[in-house]
């Protein structure tokens, strides 16, 4: 059994440690409720823009003889991944999770080319470990991203794609469910689908829809990258906060077992000591 000074040290790490722990959980729980307004309010201009532009993209491509670069569908053989991961660890399996999705889409496609543009120091760090090609890195985002910061991101992915250097793009991130819930997510972006499509033959384009697609299509990718970045932001520190809370719960289990390990240790002690001392007076007794 370890003496009652190891036992003391031991828990004055243990709580030292539950204090870091809490204050984590504390400011990542400030941080979330920031990130998952920022996504909530975001949600709805990022559908809307990806229906009009699908709707446009599918209803009107062929009477308006549109030939636009990003509109154009190719067999795949190139795939362009732009991965999402967070810059920090503490948050769980989070980034884990995204990069055996990147293994598991790798795996899938192992005949294509793939490329991939790492967003977050966890998914580059994987990317140079495994050594696939990557065309950019991207780090060091802020907690309130704006949409400016993505514009880079944004342009090497038009490239890309209208230089035909990608036949496909896609976004692999994690979707904000809940606080305990972060959804992998892999969606593609280009070529468009034309899977959300609503009805605009009642809605008066100006100057026309050919000009309104064109200036659409460029804020469509950039609107898409932003809103998977918001996601990231909001899943990571929810992800972070319950990390955190359990980290703190299982210190302070810890610290009530070493507790009662001081005490049973402690305990001994004045066993022993009462025993030498009824020893001690048997022995002059004699």
């Amino acid at each position: 059994m370890a003496s009652l000074q190891q036992i003391k040290r031991r828990i004055r790490s243990v709580q030292n440690t539950a204090k870091v722990t809490k204050a984590m959980e504390m400011v990542a729980a400030s941080k979330m409720r920031r990130a998952q307004q920022s996504v909530f309010s975001s949600r709805s201009y990022n559908q809307k823009i990806t229906e009009v532009v699908s709707s446009l993209a599918s209803v009107h491509k062929d009477e308006l003889n549109i030939n636009l670069p990003l509109l154009e569908s190719r067999e795949i053989k190139k795939h362009l991944v732009i991965l999402l991961t967070p810059d920090r660890g503490l948050c769980g399996g989070l980034h884990s999770n995204l990069n055996k999705a990147a293994l598991n889409f790798m795996a899938e496609h192992s005949d294509d080319e793939i490329d991939f543009i790492a967003v977050g120091k966890k998914g580059t760090e994987f990317m140079v470990r495994y050594t696939k090609k990557i065309l950019a890195t991207f780090t060091k985002f802020s907690d309130n991203p704006k949409l400016i910061d993505i514009l880079p991101i944004a342009k090497i992915t038009k490239d890309q794609y209208s230089n035909h250097q990608s036949d496909a793009v896609y976004l692999l991130y994690p979707k904000f469910k809940s606080v305990v819930v972060q959804e992998i997510t892999l969606e593609k972006i280009l070529p468009i689908t034309g899977k959300e499509v609503i009805e605009v033959s009642d809605f008066i384009y100006e100057p026309n829809s050919k000009e309104v697609l064109e200036g659409l299509l460029p804020r469509y990718i950039e609107m898409k990258i932003y809103q998977a970045l918001l996601e990231l932001i909001a899943s990571e520190y929810s992800a972070r906060m319950v990390a955190m809370k359990n980290a703190t719960d299982n210190a302070n289990d810890m610290i009530d077992d070493l507790t009662l390990e001081l005490n049973k240790a402690r305990q001994n002690a004045i066993t022993n000591e009462l025993l030498d001392l009824v020893g001690g007076a048997e022995a002059l007794n004699e």
